[in-house]
């Protein structure tokens, strides 16, 4: 892959950093992207004198993002954790740098499209708080914590600690260098829900020993939306000399946070979940310094040592997913870090709050606002929670997430900004008359 030139790159960061702000945007983007991510500049420019809790309130404003999604309002989804949809004007800006693409195609993708990715690290870097050499952009979180997971040095009988609560696919991974290398993986649990965050961070401290190399620790796990206290548990470590990777699949753009609140060595996560980036975009972060020690999972030249890039040398690949992650940071940035965080938490409060007075219905979830944000685990005694889920999507439409785990089980209920007040409405009605009456039978 040729380099961009260095005047070229610094043009196009200079204007997406400008576009962040509401400025120049006709002149990246088509003139339907450019009306779009106005439209949301100024619904944000009317809501910028109230705090972000009183912005999540505001239901008119909140009306107005909701229409920048073109989600079908037939099917109320709440299983936004896993996958979630796009704004319209990503979905447009994707689809445009795919004909560009199909344009003398070994040319434009090689040579004028991939090079622009350089701007979207920069832009990555701005909103993850660190430097843009620190980046690399990846598939999905998985590919980023592989590229870990696999790429460290390790040698038998080192410990990797983690919890039992981890993502299956990075416990498989572990589990595998285990089988051939002769690892020890180390699984603590964790409460669900701890009283206070710190019980979490005392559990990894107690069970660190002189043999520990390295923590895995998932900043907002999955199952149940709990918040860990990564910054707690990295300091211990470093103090210990033990490495962090923290798995941030689900924390990154949906609360507002930045690499030194965390202090990790090393940071994955999707960019498809909460930063609504097309489907198959993920970031990596290894700190500076450790960039030399961590192999690539596809092999790069020894020049590339030193180099972030080495972890993107996968081969042919489409630059339209890449570039239209510049369209999903600056729909991010028009609705602002803090108050997209105050209304992802009022609407999981919302509906929580509503349905945890009924006597059958328990939660996997603290309230707390230190453990949780959009996501959460709720069940109700005596119901399988397949059986409610098939329930909820074959009787209503409602989409959710089964979950069941050896320590717990329940649903797993992740509204959206598109997401509005009624569909919650019509979710907790359901639940209410499930934990009154059961399921229908028959």
């Amino acid at each position: 892959m040729n380099s961009p030139s260095r005047h070229a790159v610094h043009d196009r960061r200079r204007f997406l950093s400008s576009a962040g702000r509401g400025l120049g945007l006709a002149a990246l983007t088509s003139s339907s992207v450019a009306a779009l991510l106005k439209e949301v500049s100024a619904a944000g420019a009317r809501v910028a004198h109230l705090a972000p809790e009183e912005a999540a309130r505001d239901e008119d404003y909140w009306s107005q993002i909701q229409q920048a999604f073109t989600v079908t309002r037939g099917l109320v989804n709440l299983n936004n954790g896993g996958v979630s949809p796009s704004p319209r004007v990503v979905t447009e800006a994707l689809v445009r740098y795919i004909w560009e693409s199909e344009d003398a195609t070994a040319y434009t993708m090689w040579q004028i499209l991939e090079p622009q990715s350089e701007t979207i690290r920069t832009g990555l870097a701005e909103l993850f708080g660190c430097d843009r050499e620190e980046i690399a952009i990846t598939r999905n979180a998985s590919e980023s914590l592989e590229i870990l997971l696999d790429g460290m040095d390790f040698k038998a009988g080192d410990e990797i600690l983690t919890t039992t609560q981890d993502y299956p696919r990075m416990l498989t991974t572990l589990r595998q260098r285990e089988r051939r290398e002769g690892l020890v993986l180390k699984l603590i649990q964790i409460p669900t829900p701890p009283q206070d965050p710190a019980e979490i961070a005392a559990r990894f401290e107690r069970a660190v020993t002189p043999r520990t190399r390295l923590i895995l620790i998932s900043h907002q796990i999955n199952l149940t939306g709990q918040i860990t206290p990564v910054r707690a548990v990295c300091r211990m470590a470093r103090a210990r000399g033990v490495e962090t990777i923290v798995d941030g699949a689900h924390s990154f753009a949906q609360f507002d946070f930045k690499q030194p609140d965390l202090d990790c060595d090393y940071f994955g996560t999707s960019l498809h979940k909460w930063l609504y980036a097309p489907k198959g975009t993920g970031m990596l972060y290894v700190r500076r310094d450790k960039i030399a020690k961590v192999w690539p999972l596809m092999a790069a030249e020894s020049k590339q040592a030193g180099d972030i890039r080495k972890f993107e040398e996968i081969g042919t690949h489409p630059a339209a997913n890449k570039l239209a992650i510049g369209e999903a940071i600056l729909f991010h940035r028009g609705i602002g870090a803090a108050r997209k965080e105050a209304r992802l938490r009022y609407l999981s409060r919302y509906w929580m709050n509503r349905l945890k007075v009924l006597p059958k219905v328990y939660f996997n979830t603290s309230f707390d606002e230190r453990q949780s944000c959009a996501i959460a685990n709720v069940g109700v005694e005596g119901v399988e929670p397949g059986a409610l889920g098939s329930h909820l999507m074959g009787a209503h439409k409602i989409f959710t997430t089964p979950i069941v785990h050896e320590e717990f089980k329940g649903l797993r209920i992740t509204p959206n900004v598109y997401t509005t007040l009624p569909e919650l409405d019509r979710f907790c009605a359901v639940m209410e008359t499930v934990a009154r009456k059961g399921l229908p039978t028959g």
